[in-house]
């Protein structure tokens, strides 16, 4: 399936951006302020990211793979869209837990698109139930 692979490429690729920011925050606390200029366009960059990866992961399961890609992909990109409003609005006693976990899952659902779980394809009775 071409759909999963892209998806992986795209997964990994954001899950990469997501551990940036995290790297930025810490340097921004260690006194550059340069860092927070890269905070707010990469954490924007990394919600569009999200929004090209539930596309793929829609079309890779509208092709016969798992439809947990697209539930896992939705969840991220609706914390993404919240840990934004988050930082906009300077509540870090949200952003910052928030941000543990969308590491956390972003981080999880890119191994998982790499192992052999996802290339299974679903049965004609799962296909027809769905």
């Amino acid at each position: 399936m071409k759909s999963l692979l892209v998806l992986r490429v795209v997964a990994v690729g954001h899950a990469v951006a997501v551990c940036l920011q995290p790297v930025l925050a810490g340097v921004y606390l260690n006194g550059s302020s340069g860092a927070m200029r890269l905070h707010e366009p990469i954490g924007l960059g990394v919600a569009f990211l999200c929004l090209a990866q539930l596309l793929i992961a829609t079309i890779y399961w509208r092709s016969g793979g798992r439809g947990f890609a697209v539930i896992a992909t939705l969840a991220l990109l609706l914390a993404e869209g919240l840990q934004i409003g988050m930082g906009y609005s300077r509540q870090l006693v949200l952003h910052i837990p928030l941000g543990i976990a969308i590491v956390a899952i972003a981080c999880a659902f890119a191994v998982w698109t790499c192992r052999p779980g996802a290339t299974v394809r679903r049965t004609e009775k799962q296909a027809v139930a769905a």
